[in-house]
């Protein structure tokens, strides 16, 4: 493997091109994984706009916006990294709302968000139509070796020690459950583009040699 040092500017352009060529029956559904440290929202988001100037309708959804109620989120406690790892992320509600619509015999018919975790309520969102062409980016943690379909992956990792010193104290409790997913499923082995993101400043492309 060889590592390419990019600045995120050209990043953000190079990833947009190859996802603007990438062609897949209905809907393109690419997935931004990584921890909150590494910024996958952000990330993902800055992929919008070209990919829109590229001619692709684009929508960003958040796994944030698609977690398991309070009740059985927090059944163990708040700060159960096993909990987090297992059972945060509503899969069979972001299949169902976004990525099967998404697919080759979807209807185009995507739900931006399900829950409102702060509120602890359906979120209410309208749904969105997406034409065939567009692209759905779904970013946030957790997101790669289950059942969700996705077209593109993408995996934005940290060595372990950047992601200790860049995870906000707040969610520290959170380390050992990418420790699991690190030794578990190892995403960076698999996924399609592997962005090393130890400094934001100077992310580097894993790439084949």
């Amino acid at each position: 493997m060889r590592v390419r040092p990019i600045s995120p500017d050209l990043l953000v352009t190079e990833l947009a091109e190859r996802l603007a060529r990438t062609g897949a029956p209905g809907r393109l559904r690419v997935a931004v994984d990584g921890p909150p440290a590494a910024g996958p929202d952000v990330f993902a988001e800055a992929l919008v706009d070209p990919l829109r100037a590229a001619g692709r309708p684009v929508l960003h959804v958040r796994a944030e916006d698609f977690l398991r109620p309070a009740s059985v989120r927090l059944e163990h406690g708040r700060t159960n990294p096993d909990a987090y790892y297992e059972g945060w992320l509503d899969e069979p509600g972001l299949r169902r709302e976004v990525l099967d619509p998404a697919g080759p015999d979807g209807s185009g018919r995507l739900l931006p968000s399900l829950w409102d975790a702060d509120a602890d309520r359906a979120s209410r969102a309208a749904y969105v139509d997406l034409p065939p062409g567009g692209v759905v980016l779904v970013s946030g943690a957790l997101l790669l070796g289950g059942s969700l379909p996705f077209d593109v992956t993408v995996h934005l990792v940290l060595s372990p020690a950047a992601l200790a010193r860049r995870t906000d104290p707040e969610l520290r409790w959170t380390l050992p459950a990418f420790a699991r997913y690190a030794e578990e499923v190892d995403p960076a082995a698999f996924a399609d583009v592997v962005v090393r993101a130890d400094d934001p400043r100077r992310p580097a492309l894993v790439e084949a040699a």
